[in-house]
C-alpha cells in the first residue's frame, strides 16, 4: 500500500480519532500526541489493512485503548484542562460567553462521568456514531448501550440543570 493509498482511507476519519482522544485525555496537545500514535500504529499495519472490514471501527478502538492506557499511566497526572475548540461569530459577545460557558460545562460533566458513559455519549451524541458501531467498538448489548446512553444524558442534564439554576455550588 502506498502513501496516497493510506491517506485517502485515513484522512476521513482523523478529526474523529482526535475528538475521541480528546474527549477521553481532556488535553488538546494529549489528543494530538495520541491520535499521531494511532496514525503511526496505522501506518506500520498498512499491509493488512485491506483485511479489516471496518477500518475506522478499528483504528477508533486502537485510540480508545490507546487514550485509556494513557490515562492509567504515571503521565496522566500531567494532563491539564485546556478548551479553546469553539468558535461562533454570528452571535453577540454575551451570547458567545454563555455558549462557551455551556459547553464548558458540558464537557466538564463529561469528564465526570465513569469512562463507559463518557465514551458512549461521545460515540453517539458527539461523533454521530450507529448503534451497531458503538456495539462493536464497544463489545456491548444493544441494550447496555442505550441503558448507559440514557444514564449518562440524564447525568448531563441534571447537573447543566443544576448549574444553570443555582450557579456555581
Amino acid at each position: 500500500m502506498k502513501q496516497t493509498e493510506f491517506l485517502n482511507i485515513v484522512l476521513p476519519f482523523k478529526d474523529k480519532l482526535f475528538r475521541m482522544a480528546k474527549r477521553l485525555l481532556v488535553s488538546t496537545e494529549e489528543a494530538e500526541d495520541a491520535t499521531q500514535e494511532i496514525l503511526i500504529k496505522l501506518w506500520s499495519k498498512k499491509s493488512k489493512m485491506e483485511s479489516y472490514k471496518n477500518v475506522e471501527a478499528f483504528a477508533m478502538t486502537m485510540t480508545k485503548n490507546f487514550c485509556l492506557d494513557r490515562l492509567k499511566s504515571k503521565q496522566a497526572g500531567n494532563l491539564k484542562l485546556v478548551h479553546s475548540n469553539y468558535t461562533d461569530s454570528s452571535t453577540s459577545l454575551q451570547g458567545q460567553l454563555e455558549a462557551k460557558d455551556s459547553i464548558n460545562w458540558v464537557e466538564r460533566i463529561m469528564a465526570e462521568l465513569p469512562e463507559q458513559q463518557k465514551m458512549v455519549l461521545q460515540l453517539r451524541d458527539v461523533e454521530q456514531y450507529e448503534y451497531e458501531e458503538i456495539e462493536k467498538l464497544l463489545d456491548m448489548k444493544p441494550t447496555a448501550i442505550r441503558v448507559t446512553l440514557s444514564r449518562a444524558r440524564k447525568t448531563v442534564r441534571e447537573k447543566l440543570m443544576e448549574k444553570h439554576n443555582y450557579g456555581i455550588a
